[in-house]
């Protein structure tokens, strides 16, 4: 009895063409990582529920997740919010001391519920804004990924999705956030609704003051939300790897989105000043001071120098925008991937 082997040499095994390499889903060893690409770590739950979602399917989940994270995110923050832009509108000094103050003079005064005037006009603006700004952001990435076996973007290219993602949302809902700025700094028996803020603003100061600080709106918006997807995308590409492709914890979720909110306020601070100073300067009385980016800040400075005037607030900003973006990003992600679970939403087979 003889057994025939057939020689096989190395040179054969390496031309043979239908042998790949594959990065097995299980616990440990390459779970989460695309070998083919260049070991690129990726969470394995996330890419394989998008696997199954239709594009248009994305679109509709995107618009629905967005929404629910902005109305949650601005609900928690939104006291601290109407503080901060009170003293961006003004030239009052700002401190922590202040800030209190004015926080127990409203609820004193006014009412607890007070520290809320203004949030109809928020949730009006930021559910269409957050919605449009999440769903512009996945399909920006979708059309800049040249390499559709690659999982994440190019750092230059996260930083201009979520740009461009920021400037479409800013665009497309840009007189709903001078309203709620507004509404935000003037008393209630000036404007009774966001609908009379618009009416009168138009009335008396005319149809081109719906649009007054666009420019630095949209700037502020570029550097904003680049930064703070950018920096998101960042942390969740390198949490993939630690994690070796295991989602990440909601906690784990705030805390990198967290870290994308400091960034971002930080670099974007000054035009946010500004912004404020020109929608609302029909209200203070700075309708001639206030009439361009540049006049403007420079406006600021000369008044309130550096500091005190194009970063005032900015201490409040650091508490109030880690929470609201953390809050934010993290609402999304779990709200996403809750609804794209659903098969109704599923690629049909």
């Amino acid at each position: 009895m003889g057994v025939n082997l057939k020689e096989t040499s190395a040179v054969d095994v390496l031309n043979t063409t239908d042998i790949t390499l594959t990065s097995p889903v299980t616990k440990g060893g390459n779970l989460g990582r695309n070998v083919k690409n260049g070991d690129e770590h990726f969470h394995v739950e996330e890419h394989k529920l998008n696997s199954k979602v239709p594009n248009h399917n994305k679109i509709i989940t995107s618009l629905v997740a967005g929404a629910v994270a902005g109305a949650v995110a601005k609900t928690v923050i939104a006291p601290l919010d109407r503080t901060k832009i009170n003293f961006q509108v003004s030239n009052r000094r700002f401190s922590f001391k202040s800030a209190i103050k004015f926080i127990f003079h409203t609820v004193k005064h006014e009412g607890f519920i007070f520290l809320w005037r203004g949030n109809s006009a928020t949730m009006l603006r930021i559910v269409p804004y957050a919605a449009i700004q999440y769903t512009a952001h996945e399909q920006y990435k979708r059309m800049l990924n040249r390499n559709r076996r690659k999982k994440h973007l190019p750092p230059h290219l996260r930083f201009l999705a979520g740009s461009l993602a920021g400037v479409t949302s800013t665009s497309l809902t840009y007189p709903l956030d001078l309203v709620r700025a507004r509404m935000a700094v003037t008393e209630k028996n000036l404007y009774s609704n966001l609908f009379q803020v618009i009416i009168k603003t138009y009335r008396q100061e005319g149809f081109r003051t719906l649009w007054r600080g666009y420019l630095p709106t949209v700037l502020g918006s570029t550097m904003y939300s680049g930064t703070s997807f950018f920096t998101y995308e960042t942390l969740k590409k390198h949490h993939a790897e630690y994690a070796k492709g295991e989602e990440p914890k909601p906690i784990e979720r705030w805390c990198m989105g967290a870290v994308a909110g400091f960034a971002s306020q930080s670099l974007s601070y000054p035009l946010d000043i500004v912004r404020r100073r020109m929608q609302t300067a029909g209200c203070t009385g700075h309708v001639n001071d206030y009439t361009g980016i540049w006049v403007t800040a420079t406006s600021v400075y000369r008044e309130e120098g550096i500091i005190r005037g194009l970063y005032k607030g900015l201490s409040m900003n650091w508490i109030k925008g880690p929470i609201a973006v953390g809050v934010s990003f993290t609402t999304f992600d779990i709200t996403l991937q809750w609804l794209r679970k659903q098969t109704i939403f599923h690629i049909d087979e």
